[in-house]
C-alpha cells in the first residue's frame, strides 16, 4: 500500500513539488544566515517525495529551533500550513482521497514548525 500510495503521489505533483522545495532549499544555503532554512527545505522535499510510511514526530528543539521556527511561521510557515490544510479538505471530500487528506496534513506540521521536527520511516513488521 505505501508504495501505491507513493507512485501515486508522485505522478499527480509530488515529484514536482519536491523538486521546487530542492530548489529552494539549494537557494537558501547559498548564504550562511540562509543555511538552517535551507536544511529544513530539504527535509520538506524528502517528505514530499513519499510521504506514505513516513510520520513526523516534534522533539525538543532548545531556544534556537524555537526563534527559527517563529521567523520561519512570520516568513512562510503558516501560508504553507494553510494550503496544506486547503488540499487535505479537498482531499477528504471523497472516501478514495482520505489517505492523501492525511498526508498533506502531516506535511501542514511539518511545514508550520519544521525546527525541532524529525522525519522517521515506519517500519513495517
Amino acid at each position: 500500500m505505501r508504495l501505491l500510495g507513493n507512485l501515486i503521489w508522485i505522478i499527480f505533483g509530488g515529484l514536482i513539488h519536491s523538486i521546487g522545495w530542492f530548489m529552494s532549499g539549494v537557494l537558501l544555503c547559498i548564504t550562511v544566515v540562509g543555511l538552517p532554512f535551507g536544511l529544513q527545505c530539504f527535509k520538506m522535499a524528502r517528505l514530499q517525495l513519499v510521504p506514505f510510511g513516513k510520520r513526523v514526530e516534534t522533539n525538543n528543539m532548545g531556544g534556537v529551533g524555537f526563534v527559527g521556527n517563529i521567523i520561519w511561521i512570520l516568513v512562510c510557515g503558516w501560508e504553507l500550513a494553510l494550503a496544506n490544510l486547503v488540499s487535505a479538505a479537498f482531499f477528504a471530500i471523497t472516501i478514495v482521497g482520505i489517505p492523501f487528506a492525511m498526508q498533506s496534513l502531516k506535511m501542514a506540521h511539518l511545514s508550520l514548525m519544521p525546527f525541532g521536527t524529525e522525519v522517521y520511516t515506519e517500519h513495517v513488521l
